[in-house]
């Protein structure tokens, strides 16, 4: 990896990988903002915003955008998270200068033209309905604001239908003006590119972007509570959580290993105990949220409805074994994996650029794999038995959709996890 920095004079600061051996580049810029800096009035504008911005500027309308970038085998796409929102793109390195050109177009000159506007409501509202069709997706949004109620942190990144029907132009512009600041943004780029003249050009396309905003953010409160919605559908889907770390903790890395040998493959603790020798579900796993200042730890499955009784003393029984640890060999398999996914990672420029964005966001330095492979390696059984001792002094949290009849009641799930 050969990594270069530099920041304009606006505050933007702009990171390189430079990979000789391709002939692609992947760029894009992540700005520092997303759903739980919105007020809940406006709950779903980030997202609106991220899909606005495909849909014409002053010079390019949404057509020109699609054109342009595909007449050179390229691709644009974008996503909105809780904490940030991203704009990217790939494409041959001689194309470089188109992908950004375009991409700074969109964030600085975007028209937000009504009759888009009004044509992109009705497609995130297809969105919503999508994903409230698709239990398996949408319990993570219960999940997440049952853990978080009543805060930013809590709310849908897609946002509510009754409150995406309203969301006026003027509201989605001012999220725009109020939150999106060259000093909040990481512009990005992995591949075959000369890290000054892409300075250069980004300081000839950017520095229009204005400095900074001033940024609200309220602190993440975990809760937890219990909450099932009954739906005519033949699994159960339910998850079940509790409070994680912070991204920046110091036993972060030992929560990520904790849940790779507790449920992160086949052969996790999980999927041969539940799935394997007692055929309770079809699919299982543990997974970790992290965020700037909280995280959830938490475990999905999908089950029938005849199996639900069992399935949650279980998954209580499996919880509790973790204050015992692992054995050396479950440690040593899931660093592996992680280890495996982080360096396979390294061979797609798209991962190393968004590796690259999300650390400079979260930690204000440039990405390093050989410093995450050794913190990995240092994870020991008395990191993993702190994370574990932490969560265990808050509440759980429960969700269930579907076939919710024969789902434990909370207040035994609570006794039985007290130990």
């Amino acid at each position: 990896m050969t990594v270069n920095l530099a920041t304009l004079p606006n505050g933007l600061r702009i990171v390189t990988d430079r990979i000789d051996t391709v002939d692609t580049v992947s760029l894009g810029l992540w700005v520092d903002v997303g759903t739980r800096h919105e007020a809940p009035e406006i709950n779903g504008a980030a997202h609106f915003l991220e899909h606005m911005a495909f849909k014409g500027t002053e010079r390019r309308s949404a057509r020109d955008i699609a054109e342009e970038i595909e007449a050179v085998g390229g691709h644009l796409n974008a996503y909105t998270s809780r904490e940030s929102t991203a704009y990217y793109a790939k494409v041959l390195k001689e194309d470089v200068p188109l992908a950004l050109d375009i991409l700074s177009d969109i964030l600085l000159h975007s028209s937000f033209d009504p009759a888009e506007l009004e044509r992109e409501r009705a497609v995130i509202l297809q969105e919503i309905g999508q994903a409230n069709d698709t239990p398996d997706d949408i319990i993570f949004d219960y999940f997440q604001e049952r853990a978080f109620p009543e805060q930013p942190m809590g709310r849908p990144v897609l946002g509510r239908p009754e409150i995406i029907r309203q969301l006026s132009r003027e509201a989605v512009m001012g999220y725009l003006r109020e939150h999106y600041g060259a000093a909040r943004m990481i512009l990005s780029a992995a591949g075959n590119l000369d890290h000054d003249r892409f300075v250069d050009l980004a300081a000839t396309l950017l520095s229009g972007m204005p400095a900074d905003r001033a940024i609200a953010t309220e602190p993440a409160r975990y809760v937890g509570g219990d909450h099932r919605e009954a739906r005519d559908l033949e699994q159960l889907h339910l998850v079940l959580g509790f409070p994680g770390l912070p991204l920046g903790d110091p036993d972060y890395y030992a929560a990520t290993v904790l849940s790779t040998a507790f449920g992160g493959g086949m052969s996790s603790r999980l999927f041969q105990e539940v799935r394997e020798k007692r055929g309770l579900v079809y699919s299982i796993h543990s997974f970790v949220h992290g965020y700037r200042d909280g995280g959830l730890f938490g475990i999905y499955a999908g089950t029938g409805e005849e199996e639900a009784s069992e399935l949650v003393p279980v998954l209580c029984e499996e919880t509790l074994r973790l204050t015992d640890g692992f054995a050396p060999v479950e440690l040593a398999r899931a660093k592996a994996q992680m280890k495996a996914g982080l360096l396979m990672s390294l061979e797609s420029t798209g991962a190393r650029c968004e590796q690259m964005a999300q650390h400079m966001l979260i930690h204000g330095t440039p990405f390093d794999p050989a410093d995450m492979v050794r913190r990995i390696e240092a994870v020991d059984d008395a990191a993993i038995g702190r994370v574990v001792a932490r969560w265990r002094t808050a509440p759980p949290t429960l969700v269930g959709l579907g076939p919710v009849g024969r789902l434990e009641d909370f207040e035994r799930l609570r006794a039985r996890l007290a130990g």
